[in-house]
């Protein structure tokens, strides 16, 4: 089977770096997220502990996102999800838990340069000061009226999630907000 992301690879310079992130593995889990059953799967898989409130958390195996207080999203490698969703399964067997591949169904975007800030403040009514929003910090919001998730992995870099379907028009959007000479000064 040929996979490809929603955005095929695209890509955009303006006053930040606009990229395709590819294919990723995406899992949501849904439980009861204080089970220790849940916390041992997690670890297993990702080699995270369960994330704090609103807070993403890496290692060199994964990453575990914080979405709600009965939901995380998984992220593996592309080609491990299903593998992986086998193991949760069988390790939560049992335990009342609702687990997913979302990975078609999700775009993702890499985002690189010192006015990520601005340029997501231009769409988005979350406060994007560092302050509020620090580097590992999720926030589920919009953009233009679209759902999306994003999160810093450090000063100048930030990972951001929409549905598949409309990732043509987040990139659009996100190309127009970057474009050079449009800095608001948010910083």
């Amino acid at each position: 089977m040929f996979s490809v992301t929603g955005l095929n690879g695209a890509s955009s310079n303006g006053s930040i770096n606009v990229k395709d992130a590819g294919l990723i593995g995406m899992i949501t889990l849904r439980g009861d997220l204080k089970s220790d059953a849940i916390a041992k799967v997690i670890k297993v898989v990702t080699g995270t502990n369960i994330p704090d409130q609103r807070q993403c958390v890496f290692t060199s195996k994964g990453a575990t996102a914080w979405m709600s207080p009965d939901e995380l999203l998984v992220m593996v490698d592309y080609e491990s999800v299903d593998a992986t969703i086998a193991k949760m399964e069988k390790s939560l067997q049992g335990v009342h838990s609702l687990i997913v591949n979302v990975s078609d169904a999700r775009a993702v975007f890499e985002l690189t340069g010192s006015s990520i800030r601005d340029v997501i403040s231009k769409g988005s009514p979350a406060d994007m000061s560092s302050k509020i929003l620090p580097v590992g910090e999720v926030r589920r919001t919009r953009i233009a009226q679209l759902a999306v998730a994003f999160w810093f992995t450090s000063d100048t870099t930030a990972r951001l999630v929409c549905f598949r379907s409309v990732a043509g028009y987040v990139m659009d959007w996100l190309e127009n907000a970057s474009e050079k000479g449009s800095e608001v000064g948010f910083h």
